[in-house]
């Protein structure tokens, strides 16, 4: 699944936790996306940074820059205090629309 393919609301969520770990810049937080899904969800550029930036103009995240593991300077994003109470209300509301979906896709198995 890739960036448009996600459902609402989980680039957004996946984001903040992938944030909520340290401080990141774009490409490192496609890749801990795809790496912690073991491939099965692969992020966009074109949706990633719009995401981000969405994510940074409600207060959920803040930039800054610095130098990446490669030496080239790059933005980096942090979680702020509001963006982790929102992760923390995500991650619930995600848990439970899971559990919901695992019981109707379980409903009439022997």
């Amino acid at each position: 699944m890739g960036g448009s393919d996600l459902f609402v609301g989980t680039l957004d969520v996946l984001i903040l936790k992938a944030v909520s770990q340290g401080r990141m810049h774009g490409y490192a937080i496609g890749r801990w996306i795809r790496q912690t899904t073991k491939d099965a969800l692969t992020v966009q550029e074109g949706a990633l940074y719009p995401a981000l930036h969405r994510l940074e103009r409600k207060g959920l995240l803040e930039e800054d820059w610095g130098v990446s593991e490669t030496g080239r300077e790059a933005k980096y994003y942090k979680i702020t205090a509001t963006g982790r109470r929102r992760l923390r209300s995500e991650a619930a509301r995600w848990k439970e629309y899971a559990d919901a979906v695992a019981l109707a896709l379980a409903a009439g198995e022997a």
